[in-house]
This record gives structure tokens, sequence and C-alpha cells, in this order.
């Protein structure tokens, strides 16, 4: 009984220490908005697969990291592997942090999922020496507007920058946990590329460094309240700690914060209705308008050149251009862009340019009439219109039109032709509709939709019958599947009837396929005398295999001599023929 109840006790305590434990800690289970979260996934056992849970409701700001412990004490092992997280809340609220898993040994574990609650921000105390609160203090990002009371499309600038102090560094190593969408807004980047200018400045009176980290045009396509979305990064900050160097000095100490610039919202004013042109498009801005051609006199059937160009400072990209009416005399193509656009801080600069190409069909003289251009003018707060010079086009040789005076060489009267749109807008058909209503019910159409699925049963009994005489049919049935076979592995030879080389070479493979699914041999075995008398062996006619054995030598008599297409047609005719009658004599 003694030796029994010392290997109970030894076979208890191996299954004491071989028991795995797979668990997740949290550093509090309540915390405010404004703090930080650490959880743990500890083991006792080194595993693989370990998969975190999502940690919805939170950001992770650091981790996963990673801690072992392997010791011997006495003869016995403890060896723990823990991962851990950093999180940092999204919202107030209550949330569960979820299962972890991790496969140690062929078996899955999982962790218990764990409830926190996140309450409104909490005052922090002004520790000097509490390492976040001198990064909190230190370290601001600012987002700065160029104008919060803009017009529609007017440009805004939003610049953001990172305001640090001489008590703690930074590096560039910081990371974009949030990136703003710029919803109903215009916008674009104008990229640093990474080459951070460092500026000395004032932050609430007090001297900082700061560092432009991003400008970004707008330009509001909606009226009303827009807010803008914050920029959040996390940033890595040296703070001074309270431990000092063998020479006194002051170490540092560093510690991950997020830090947000805060929505802004601006205030986007409608354009003015009163004094609006006619022809606004929706330009704002400052711009000039012109209008120009490459020559002004040419032959009939020489081209030239006019350009609509718009340049200045403003919505380039965001409106159209005015469009030219032009003679009926002149022939004119659809016009190509030619923009030179740049996005700067203050917004768009560059010009937009259509470039039209005409011809003119006949002699004389033809004006193009001056186009305008009306824009918003900021700056103003007024409507401005720009009107294009008149250009005369000279045609100097070249036939005339049939209402032209063949004394007059200076002008040419253009033919009068009526629009064929010009009556559009009177209606030919009065779409006159009954007083009287008709109802669908006991209407010769429900009467006829009634009877139609009748009309259908004697159909559907007829091709029943036919149907089945089909299937009764079984030597039609069979000859219809060997015509089937034999179009099938003739298929690509039939493609390739015009070319003599490739149609030969598709119909010996054919035929050798054929052979190789029928009789079972292989393409060694394909001599003409073994596949005649395996041919005979299965009751297929002399003249049947005397017809198979010829298209081969047919086949190898053309990669030497030419063939014509009668010889071709027939050819491929007589294979169609042989393939059907070998199948249909197999046995």
């Amino acid at each position: 009984m003694q030796f029994l109840y010392i290997v109970l006790f030894l076979l208890g305590s191996g299954f004491l220490q071989a028991q795995v434990t797979f668990q997740s800690k949290v550093s509090k289970k309540k915390l405010g908005i404004n703090e930080r979260l650490r959880v743990d996934f500890e083991m006792n056992q080194d595993g693989d697969d370990f998969n975190p849970p999502d940690f919805a409701g939170f950001r992770i700001v650091g981790g996963p990291h990673q801690a072992i412990s392997n010791s011997w004490i006495n003869g016995k092992r403890s060896y723990s592997k823990t991962y851990t997280y950093t999180l940092s809340p999204k919202a107030k609220g209550k949330f569960t942090i979820g299962q972890a898993t991790i496969n140690i040994e062929g078996e899955t574990y999982k962790t218990t999922p764990i409830a926190v609650e996140v309450t409104s921000a909490v005052k922090k105390p002004k520790d000097g020496n509490n390492a976040d609160y001198l990064a909190s203090e230190n370290v601001h990002l600012i987002a700065e507007v160029s104008k919060a009371n803009p017009y529609l499309n007017e440009a805004i600038t939003v610049t953001y920058k990172l305001y640090v102090s001489h008590e703690v560094s930074i590096t560039s190593n910081w990371r974009e946990v949030d990136t703003p969408k710029y919803a109903d807004f215009w916008s674009q980047n104008i990229d640093s590329r990474g080459n951070y200018k460092i500026y000395d400045g004032t932050y609430k009176g007090e001297d900082y460094r700061y560092v432009v980290l991003r400008r970004t045009v707008l330009y509001p396509q909606k009226t009303g309240k827009l807010e803008i979305e914050p920029l959040s990064l996390d940033i890595p900050i040296d703070v001074k700690s309270k431990r000092r160097d063998i020479f006194g000095r002051r170490l540092m100490t560093r510690v991950n914060k997020t830090i947000s610039a805060g929505k802004r919202t601006i205030n986007v004013k409608p354009l003015p209705e009163e004094g609006r042109p006619i022809n606004f498009t929706g330009a704002v801005g400052d711009f000039d308008f012109n209008l120009s051609a490459n020559k002004t006199k040419l032959d009939a059937n020489e081209a030239l050149e006019l350009s609509v160009k718009v340049s200045g400072d403003g919505n380039l990209k965001l409106f159209d251009l005015p469009k030219l009416k032009l003679p009926s005399s002149l022939e004119v193509y659809e016009p190509s862009r030619a923009d030179n656009i740049r996005t700067q801080a203050k917004g768009m600069t560059g010009a937009m340019v259509e470039n039209y190409t005409v011809v003119p069909q006949f002699k004389g003289n033809y004006p193009i009439r001056p186009i305008s251009f009306s824009y918003f003018n900021p700056k103003t707060e007024a409507y401005e219109t720009l009107t294009s010079n008149e250009i005369l086009i000279e045609v100097e040789n070249g036939p005339l039109t049939s209402e032209s005076s063949e004394n007059n060489t200076a002008t040419s009267k253009q033919l009068v032709t009526l629009d064929k749109n010009q009556f559009k807008y009177i209606k030919l058909n009065a779409d006159l509709e009954s007083v009287e209503r008709a109802y669908f019910f006991k209407s010769k159409a429900f009467w006829m939709l009634l009877g139609i699925p009748f009309l259908f049963i004697p159909l559907a009994i007829f091709v029943g019958r036919k149907r089945k005489q089909r299937l009764a049919d079984v030597e039609g049935n069979r000859l219809r599947r060997a015509n089937q076979l034999a179009k099938k592995y003739l298929s690509e030879a039939k493609k390739n009837m015009t070319n003599q080389s490739a149609f030969y070479e598709s119909l010996e493979r054919a035929l050798h396929n054929y052979l190789k699914a029928k009789l079972n041999i292989e393409t060694s075995e394909m001599s003409k005398a073994h596949i005649s008398n395996a041919l005979l062996e299965r009751k297929v006619d002399m003249g049947v295999v005397g017809n198979f054995t010829d298209l081969l030598k047919s086949c190898e008599f053309a990669r030497y001599t030419p063939s014509s297409n009668v010889t071709i047609q027939k050819d491929y005719e007589t294979a169609v023929t042989t393939i059907s009658s070998i199948d249909k004599q197999f046995q």
C-alpha cells in the first residue's frame, strides 16, 4: 500500500506539473478615455500560432512585446512567456477584451474574455517627475486653418504643426494613427517628402520648436458647417527621468503618447445670388481669360488652331471652360486639353487650355464672335465677367458658296440653313387620354392570357411523342452519335482547311487520337498494318478500313506534294464518313 501511495503521488505531481495554463490580465478594469490599458497574455509552456483578439473599441499603440522567463530551481523547471499590448480607448463605454488563442502541443487554448469600462477623461496629477505628464505637457499637435469662413469652392489651407518644448525631445519615428478623410472637400496634400525643417516659435507664450508635418489644400464642395477630421499621431517622446548617470546628468526615459490635433469646424458661405451671371459655371478665384488663333489668314481646307485659355489662382480643376460658337462653314473637331496646374500652399494656380482644330471649307471672311467667362472673386466678393476680342478669319483661296457673288472677293455670304430643331418645342402628337377607363378584367387581353396555357398542352404532347420516337430509334441515335464524334475529332482540321500543311497535320492528329481512344493503342503502334488488323478484328468492313489507311497515306503525301482545295474538302468529307462508319461497325 505504501508503494502504491508513492506511485500515485508521483503521477499526480507529474500531472500537476504538466498542466498548461493560458490566461489574460489587464492593468485596470476601469480607466479614463485619456488613459492607457496594458493587456498581458501569459502561458506556462511555449506554443505556436498565437492569435490575439481584435481589441474592439481600442487602438493598439504599443506591442506586441514578448517576455520569456525560463529557470531551474531545485531541479524543477519554471517557464513563462508573456505577450504584452498597450491600448488606447477610442470612445467611452463598456468593452470586452476578447479571447486570444494559441496552439500548444497540438491543442488549442483560449483565454477568458475580460470586461473593461472606459469613462470620461480623468484628471491626472501635475507631477513634475511623472514621465507621462511631462510628455503630454510639452508636445502639442496643432491644425492651423488659413480661413475658417470661406466661400463655396474657395481655397483654404490646413497646416499641421508639431510643437515640442526644449524640455523633451522626439525623433521622426512617429506613426499616423488617424488620417483625416476630408469629407465634402476636394483635397490635395502638399508632400514634404520627409524633409522636416525645424523652426523656432512660441506656444501659449512659451518658447517652442516646431515642424510642419503636412499642408493640405481644401476646396469646400458644400455650404454650411463642415468638420475637418483630426490628425492623430503616436509619438515616442524622450523625457528627463529621476535617474542620473555617473557624471550627474539626468537620464532620459522614452514614453509613447498619442496626440491629436482635434476637430476643426469650417463655416462655408454660399455664393451670392445677386448679380450671378447666366454663364457662371462655378469658377471661384482670380482669373484671366483669353481667346487666340495661331493664324488668321489661310486657304480653304487648311487647318488653324483656336485656343480658349483661363489662367490664374482658384479652383481650376472644378469648372468647365466656355464653348466656342463658330459659323457652320467652319469644320470644328473635338477640343484637346493642355492644362498646366500646380497645387501650392495657397491653392491651385496655373492655366486650363482647350485647343480647337478648325478647317474652313469655302473662301470668305469668318468672324469668331466674342465669348464671355464669368467667375466669383472672393477678394472683392463680387462676380466678374471677362470677354474675349472678336477674331476675323480670312480664307483667301478656295471654292465659293452657291450664294456668293463672283464680283465680291472680299466677303462671302454663308448659306442659310434651317435648323432641324427649330420646331422642337411644338408638340405634333396630342397624346390625348380617354375619360373612360378600361379595366383589365374580362378584357380581350385577359381572356387571351387565360387561354394561352391551354394551347401549350397539345404542343407538349406532340413534342413528348416525338421525343419518345427519337429515343426508340436505336440505329438513328447511333448514327447521330457517330457523326457527332467524327465532327468532334475533326473540328480542328476543319478550322485549318485554308492551310494545307496545318489541315493535314490536324487531320492526322485527329485520326491518331480517334484510334487511341477506340483501340487503346500507343503512338508507337500506329503502323498501317497493325491498324488494319485491329479494325478487322473489331468487325469493321474492309472498304472502311481501306478508306482509313488511304487517309493516313494522304496525310503523309501532303507533306511533300501540294493539294487543291477540292482534294482537301474531299479528304475532310471522307474522314467524317469513315470515322462515322467505324463507330457504327465497331464491336
